[in-house]
């Protein structure tokens, strides 16, 4: 005979768009969140050990099928396009270094007034701090990351 903890629940096939979770009465009276669609994520750039919240923009690629990419829907593993914004604010304010920019565009200097034992900071992490793939500069030109 089949037994009650042994059965099974549905997928929650999550999507892109307006925050939508339902609440799962499970055994023992908790409860479980399913989340039907979702807007944002908690993102980690693993080698600068940072996590940022950011808004969830496309899904690209997903290895385990073709069909949910083309009805956007979000599962373990599935590769989408984030925003760039947090993570580029993130590091100009750690290294002093603004992203996404053109070789041309950096010769403008910004007003933002910064005291001297930030950019002696800045400076110190600069002289630490690898260098960034183009690839990845790339993407936050676009302002799109690839997570």
């Amino acid at each position: 005979k089949k037994r009650k903890y042994e059965m099974a629940r549905p997928a929650s096939m999550t999507k892109i768009g307006p925050k939508r979770v339902k609440i799962v009465r499970v055994r023992g009276g908790n409860h479980k969140y399913r989340a039907m669609r979702l807007e944002y994520g908690n993102f980690s750039w693993g080698s600068e050990a940072i996590a940022k919240k950011t808004k969830i923009l496309d899904v690209n690629y997903n290895a385990s099928n073709n069909e949910l990419v083309r009805t956007k829907t979000l599962v373990k593993n599935t590769v989408v396009q984030i925003d760039a914004v947090p993570f580029r604010e993130w590091y100009k304010q750690h290294y002093g270094v603004v992203l996404g920019k053109k070789k041309a565009d950096k010769e403008e200097k910004e007003d933002a007034k910064v005291s001297e034992a930030t950019k002696k900071k800045q400076a110190a992490r600069r002289k630490t701090m690898g260098v960034l793939e183009s690839s990845l500069e790339d993407q936050f030109r676009q302002g799109r990351l690839y997570a």
